[in-house]
């Protein structure tokens, strides 16, 4: 039986084991704030890394990443400030986006969001 969001969350599964093969540690998963969520949040080395996930079923509802448009990207970036200032993390920071296609395949833009963004 088919649940919404039943994709999405196995694509963040998805992209949390590859993200641990990789050498990440996960460290929090749906950090939620009313205005948003990020999927994933990992350390890499001294780096926190926060991962949003995009799934897309059929090329022709374009790609992951392009699905990120300012809006989204404002909104990650005031949740992604707000679990910041709760963690009290003083290190490095990166934003990624992990893409999966109608075959799982995963492809890992590091870096993907940044604030100047346009």
């Amino acid at each position: 039986m088919f649940r919404p969001g039943a994709s999405g969350q196995a694509a963040e599964k998805r992209a949390a084991d590859y993200l641990e093969a990789h050498g990440l540690q996960i460290r929090a998963r749906n950090v939620r704030r009313p205005y948003g969520e990020l999927d994933l949040v990992a350390i890499e080395d001294d780096t926190l890394v926060l991962v949003e996930v995009r799934k897309r079923s059929h090329p022709g509802f374009g790609g992951g990443a392009e699905s990120i448009d300012r809006r989204k990207r404002e909104r990650l970036l005031r949740v992604a400030e707000a679990y910041l200032q709760e963690s009290a993390w003083n290190g490095p920071v990166r934003f990624d986006v992990m893409t999966l296609d109608g075959q799982d395949r995963i492809e890992w833009l590091q870096d993907a969001i940044q604030a100047s963004t346009p």
